[in-house]
C-alpha cells in the first residue's frame, strides 16, 4: 500500500476541520428556526378542550342560543373570547351548532325567515339550514354547520370545538 493514499496533508486535515466546525456552527444557527417553525405541529392542540355550556335540564327540542366563553392562550396572550352555540335535544342526543354561516361567515339565526320557521336562516344572503345544521339544496350554503363535540357530566353539557358534519 502506498503511503500517499493513508496519509492527510495539512491542506486537507484544516479544510476537514474548517467545514466539520462551519458545519456544526450553521446547525446550531438553523435548528432554533427549525424548532421555531415546527413547535406549533408539535404543540398538543386545544381542541380537546371542553367549555362548561348549561345545564342539560335547560334544553329542550327547539333550538336555543347559548352564550360560550373559554380562554385562548396565543404566545404569551391569553383572551378571554365569547361564542354563541345553538343547542337542542334530539331524543337522547344533545345537539350543538355553531351559529357561523357556511357560506360567507354570516351569523344565522334559528326561525329568522317567515316563510321557515323551522330552519336557521341567514339574513344576509338567505342562506337557510335545516335543525340539524344540514344545508337547504339552492340555497349559498355548500355545506352543513359545523357542530360542537359535546359531553355531559353530571347533568352539565360540555362542549368543545365546532368540527364539520360529515
Amino acid at each position: 500500500m502506498s503511503e500517499k493514499n493513508h496519509n492527510v496533508s495539512r491542506r486537507q486535515f484544516l479544510t476537514y476541520t474548517l467545514m466539520g466546525v462551519g458545519g456544526f456552527m450553521g446547525a446550531a444557527m438553523v435548528m432554533p428556526m427549525v424548532r421555531f417553525a415546527v413547535d406549533p405541529i408539535l404543540q398538543a392542540d386545544a381542541a380537546g378542550d371542553m367549555n362548561e355550556l348549561t345545564a342539560l335540564s335547560d334544553l329542550t327540542e327547539e333550538p336555543q342560543a347559548f352564550s360560550l366563553t373559554y380562554e385562548v392562550e396565543d404566545g404569551w396572550v391569553t383572551q378571554t373570547m365569547e361564542d354563541t352555540v345553538w343547542a337542542y335535544l334530539s331524543g337522547d342526543e344533545v345537539v350543538a351548532l355553531s351559529p357561523t354561516c357556511t357560506h360567507l361567515g354570516c351569523t344565522v339565526n334559528f326561525g329568522g325567515d317567515e316563510n321557515n320557521p323551522d330552519q336557521f336562516f341567514c339574513p344576509c344572503h338567505f342562506g337557510r339550514f335545516e335543525i340539524d345544521g344540514t344545508n337547504v339544496p339552492g340555497t349559498p350554503p355548500t355545506e352543513p354547520l359545523h357542530r360542537y363535540d359535546t359531553e355531559i357530566r353530571d347533568g352539565v353539557i360540555y362542549v368543545g370545538r365546532p368540527q364539520p358534519q360529515q
